[in-house]
């Protein structure tokens, strides 16, 4: 490094002092850094939350941090926020929808009436189910109480749902919420009023069942599914169990327990399992013995996995199918005493799910350096509330893009710099592996371009994935690719992947050549591509 700095004939204090003339913050790690702006961050918080905190920061604090954020967009712009709030959550690009629903529930506590409007005409399309839906309320009533706006909201997700998806989702979500504080639909309903039309004989059954689930009239035939599952709650046979699942296609949530322990029964919920619900029982259905090799479960259950790039509709998120393959394959539980024997086709199949789950990306034919920080900083922490290191996210999302770019080249980086060779066709799992083997070190996110300089390589944008932390280096990274493209005439340009919510980011906002990208978003290889291609 020090030859470097000569060959450069660098001045300056290095990262823990900004550069001159230049609006820069102090990171975490006393390094200095670029702030993201306020709607920027929004978009981070939404897409990772704060769930975990980071290497140096506490989830509680975080979470504050963002808190705090998301009530400046509101009070800045309302009306926005709410839209941005909408167009995250539906679009899919967001793991979790937990970060959503509270920025959502702080809008509708807004000061200004067309904010809390837009906020309260929102909640069917960010509340899809009736889990998220208890969720938003209870965090709702936690800040502003119950009134007349939010009784209207809450009464025409319930009156404007098909009634086959209501039925549905009030056989799943019986209530959520933390321990003292949970909601129900029934305590919804109780609160809410929904009034059904009198001709919709069939809702207005519904919603009297949920409140007083001890009747004994009969369902009307509209309700035959939530009929049969009151039959399932009741029975021990697990062949009757099965015939009502097969039948009335019912979910697992309305087993009980007493039969989940047999595999005939989740060979039939099998059927028609929803795909993140397949990616939840993946351990159990081994653990029951229907995965394994060459049976019908294992071949149904590879098939439902190669398709998932055909279902982007329902919201399959790739850190989902991530963290899936990173537990599934460890053969235990992250909780609980479950354990399992991983089928190596469903590891397999997991493995080629998660490339298929984020949005298609064109090739850019440019030449690519891509930079993984895997300083001690990106070992702490977890990644939109997975089991994840941002070390290990950062892994995954740069197989992404070897598997499109012909021209790309990986390494990994702290204080000093290891080339990597990874390759679009190792296996996801070894080469999370391989880079958290790596040693820790300090942060300096300016090595891939001094690698690049020091050893003339003509890069056409730089990707890096980290956390932001950086303070151990003598160069600033900006400065770093500012002298890079000085040195070889090429206008390279940087990508910053931002792997946890905070504010920091090491691309300049003044740079049209630099772009601050949030980590897991499933729309960031295609951004990536974009940018460096100069479609965007």
């Amino acid at each position: 490094m020090k030859n470097i700095l000569q060959m450069l004939s660098w001045k300056g204090g290095g990262q823990r002092a900004p550069l001159a003339g230049e609006a820069m913050v102090v990171n975490d790690a006393g390094g200095y850094v670029y702030a993201l702006d306020d709607w920027s961050r929004l978009d981070r918080f939404l897409i990772l939350g704060s769930e975990g905190g980071t290497f140096y920061a506490s989830e509680l604090r975080l979470t504050r941090e963002n808190a705090t954020v998301v009530e400046r967009c509101i009070a800045a712009d309302g009306v926005r926020a709410v839209a941005r709030i909408v167009e995250i959550s539906v679009s899919g690009r967001a793991p979790k929808q937990e970060p959503v629903l509270f920025a959502l529930a702080l809008a509708t506590a807004a000061t200004d009436p067309a904010t809390r409007a837009a906020a309260l005409a929102a909640i069917p399309k960010v509340a899809r189910t009736g889990a998220q839906l208890q969720r938003l309320v209870g965090t709702i009533d936690g800040l502003r109480g119950w009134g007349r706006g939010l009784r209207r909201a809450v009464a025409r997700w319930y009156v404007d749902q098909p009634l086959g998806e209501l039925e549905l989702q009030a056989l799943k979500y019986k209530a959520r919420g933390e321990k003292g504080e949970r909601w129900s639909h029934r305590d919804l309903l109780r609160l809410a009023h929904p009034l059904a039309s009198a001709e919709d004989v069939a809702r207005r059954a519904l919603f009297e069942r949920i409140v007083r689930p001890d009747g004994t009239d009969a369902l009307p035939a509209e309700l035959a599914r939530y009929a049969a599952a009151e039959r399932l709650l009741r029975t021990t046979d697990a062949d009757e169990a099965v015939r009502l699942i097969l039948e009335h296609r019912l979910p697992r949530e309305v087993v009980p327990t007493a039969l989940l322990s047999e595999a005939k029964v989740w060979e039939a919920l099998l059927t028609d399992m929803p795909a993140t619900a397949l990616l939840r029982s993946l351990g159990k259905l081994s653990q029951v013995g229907l995965l394994v090799p060459d049976s019908d479960a294992e071949r149904q259950v590879v098939a439902r996995l190669a398709a998932l790039r055909l279902q982007k509709q329902r919201r399959v998120h790739p850190l989902q199918v991530l963290t899936a393959l990173a537990v599934y394959r460890t053969g235990h539980g992250l909780l609980g005493r479950l354990k399992w024997l991983p089928a190596p086709a469903v590891v397999d199949a997991l493995d080629r799910a998660f490339y298929g789950a984020f949005d298609s990306v064109q090739a850019t034919g440019k030449r690519l350096l891509i930079g993984l920080d895997v300083s001690g900083s990106m070992s702490g922490g977890q990644v939109a509330g997975s089991p994840l290191t941002p070390r290990e996210a950062a892994t995954a999302m740069a197989l992404v893009t070897l598997a499109t770019e012909p021209a790309a080249q990986v390494v990994a980086f702290c204080d000093k710099l290891v080339p990597l060779a990874l390759s679009p066709r190792q296996r996801l799992d070894d080469a999370v592996q391989a880079t958290s083997a790596l040693p820790f070190g300090r942060t300096d996110c300016a090595q891939p371009m001094l690698y690049a300089l020091a050893n003339r390589l003509e890069v056409d944008a730089f990707v890096i994935y980290t956390d932001n932390e950086t303070w151990a280096g003598a160069v600033h990274p900006t400065a770093a690719l500012r002298q890079y493209r000085q040195a070889t005439g090429i206008a390279a340009r940087l990508v910053v992947v931002g792997l946890t919510s905070t504010g920091f980011t090491i691309a300049d906002p003044a740079d049209a050549g630099m772009l601050d990208v949030v980590g897991f978003d499933a729309a960031a290889p295609a951004l990536i591509g974009d940018f460096v291609a100069g479609r965007l």
